[in-house]
């Protein structure tokens, strides 16, 4: 069974359709008790960080998903999701996060440019992984797979060994990452097409 954290932020329902499509079981739930006991922990977040942390402490989701952690069990972060696992963000001024990974989430420069020409932010569409390690979650997936972006904020962990993948938009920047049982994509999955299924297929059969 894969549970998907319901603190009211996220694209829910389509993790959960990528995830059965694929033949595995995936509920969503809102309830401590439950995000305590899963096997395979989902956290998926579009919006603003200290919204997030907002609704987990809330929620009263913090110390279950901390706990998920430290036992072992296979636990991914999505896009927001990856975000809050580092030590806080700029965003709206100063925030802390989970602290899971030690690191900073930082804006993307506002004279962003690549090949003489300026970006916008935030960063949306389509963009290349650059695999940096070997990790059972990228298992089957090329170096140079094209996956989709949403997102104004990366992450930038102190630990470069916590890096497992970067991608160019300007500048380089952490795209996933992974640390024993904890593994995060600031990337949609569920948006990603074959490459994103076979991701998601990849963190099921963990």
């Amino acid at each position: 069974m894969i549970t998907i954290v319901d603190y009211g932020m996220g694209n829910l329902r389509s993790v959960q359709k990528a995830f059965e499509h694929l033949g595995f079981s995936a509920s969503v739930s809102a309830d401590p008790r439950v995000i305590e006991r899963a096997e395979r922990l989902v956290l998926p977040g579009v919006g603003a960080f200290r919204d997030c942390m907002a609704q987990l402490r809330q929620g009263g989701f913090i110390d279950p998903i901390r706990q998920h952690v430290a036992s072992g069990r296979p636990f991914l972060g999505i896009c927001l999701g990856m975000q809050v696992l580092l030590s806080r963000s700029s965003e709206f001024g100063c925030h802390e996060g989970l602290g899971l990974i030690a690191g900073e989430v930082v804006r993307f420069p506002a004279d962003l440019r690549q090949d003489g020409a300026a970006l916008k932010v935030p960063h949306m569409g389509w963009n290349r992984l650059r695999l940096q390690r070997d990790c059972p979650l990228l298992k089957g997936v090329a170096d140079g797979s094209y996956v989709y972006f949403v997102h104004s904020y990366y992450v930038a962990p102190h630990d470069p060994a916590a890096v497992l993948t970067t991608t160019d938009y300007g500048v380089e920047f952490c795209s996933a990452l992974w640390r024993d049982n904890l593994m995060a994509t600031q990337f949609h999955p569920e948006k990603s097409q074959a490459v994103g299924l076979r991701i998601l297929q990849n963190f099921g059969e963990l």
